[in-house]
């Protein structure tokens, strides 16, 4: 009954850090967009707050409740090579995580180079990602 509550809770904690890993590159593309300091500041507070206040946690929630899975059914890993594949593409996405939030200080120091269009492809990237993870814990097609 625990391996249920606490996958239940993975669960939980990584639609909410998709939720914010959809929207903060959104978020990039209005700020790339925007002209005028007032509309500039106010995608910084929101793009800090996003990063800080929902996706960190929710990342950290994710990898411990995923990693207390791990812990409860450590024989996962001689059930095929798919659970060695998505946990790679976690480690990308913590890599894509971490871009967000450099991302989220250059814009911050004013000091963004990249236009709009570049962050409606960045904005792909996870969704791509979620993709191939949910394939792969879902099909696990090896």
């Amino acid at each position: 009954m625990l391996y249920l509550w606490i996958k239940a809770l993975h669960i939980v904690s990584i639609v909410c850090w998709f939720a914010g890993l959809f929207y903060l590159p959104r978020l990039f593309v209005y700020h790339a967009q925007s002209e005028d300091s007032i509309s500039k500041e106010r995608f910084s507070v929101m793009e800090r707050k996003l990063y800080r206040g929902i996706m960190g946690p929710a990342m950290i929630a994710a990898l411990i409740f995923g990693g207390w899975l791990i812990y409860l059914n450590p024989s996962i890993f001689s059930t095929g090579g798919w659970i060695h594949a998505k946990l790679t593409l976690v480690v990308l996405l913590i890599g894509y995580h971490h871009m967000c939030g450099a991302q989220v200080k250059r814009f911050a120091r004013g000091e963004n180079t990249r236009s709009h269009v570049f962050y409606r492809w960045f904005n792909e990237v996870p969704v791509l990602i979620l993709l191939a993870i949910v394939i792969l814990v879902v099909v696990k097609p090896f």
